[in-house]
């Protein structure tokens, strides 16, 4: 790994966040039982989010609230440039949130037992019939009430630039029929620099678009072309500001 080195934050990381994480974990293993939707996990999840920003010193500046409402479910689609992005998008979106996330995460003992009960998904990596299944499954969650969050990207960007969307996260904005919200993050691949334990304070920028139909769409391609233009116009025009 390069730039390993490490300051002040990362030491909170180990010492102040790494602990309330634990406990964070032990308390939401009980509330998945007690609630076995995962909807009370969700606002663990959103305290989480917005503690860690504090712990760090992140400025978070939210454009577009207006465009979505905290009543209704959404394929919320971003991307990816920095590990902070799901925690300060928890904290932020005032949703009923599931994340998508690797397979791996999901056989860490005790962190991915409890993100599995909440109704996290676990996909498999690779363009096979499995990893597609895996991915699918996120469908379901949406055809719950619930909203679902997907990288489309794939993996982070190391320098904040958009990397080519996959189709995958759009056959889930189809099969469970309901709107696609494209979100930008400004700013995390400098909080949380890819290949490095740093973690810097900062400011970052979201903005919510308005969300997208999929049903006005001739194809999947279709929407995901139009769902990537609208986070790299957002990308270019306030990374500028």
């Amino acid at each position: 790994m390069n730039n390993r080195g490490i300051n002040f934050r990362t030491l909170l990381f180990f010492f102040v966040l790494i602990p309330v994480m634990f406990f964070g974990l032990l308390y939401s293993q009980l509330l998945n039982i007690i609630d076995p939707t995962g909807d009370s996990f969700n606002k663990v999840t959103a305290w989480w989010g917005r503690f860690s920003a504090k712990l760090f010193g992140i400025s978070i500046e939210v454009i577009g609230q207006e465009n979505y409402s905290p009543e209704k479910n959404y394929l919320v689609i971003s991307n990816h440039a920095g590990m902070a992005d799901i925690p300060l998008l928890l904290g932020t979106m005032h949703l009923n949130l599931r994340f998508v996330a690797k397979e791996e995460l999901g056989k860490i003992p005790l962190f991915g037992n409890v993100i599995k009960h909440a109704g996290f998904v676990m996909i498999k990596r690779g363009q096979n019939r499995e990893a597609l299944k895996s991915l699918l499954a996120a469908s379901d969650v949406l055809k719950s009430g619930r909203s679902v969050h997907i990288f489309p990207e794939g993996t982070r960007s190391a320098d904040g630039k958009l990397l080519p969307f996959k189709r995958g996260a759009f056959l889930v904005a189809q099969k469970g029929g309901a709107p696609v919200l494209p979100v930008t993050i400004i700013g995390s691949h400098l909080i949380t620099p890819k290949k490095s334990l740093k973690i810097n304070k900062g400011k970052i920028t979201i903005i919510i678009a308005p969300p997208l139909t999929p049903s006005l769409f001739n194809s999947v391609e279709e929407l995901r072309d139009a769902s990537s233009r609208i986070i790299a116009n957002n990308l270019t025009r306030y990374s500028n500001n």
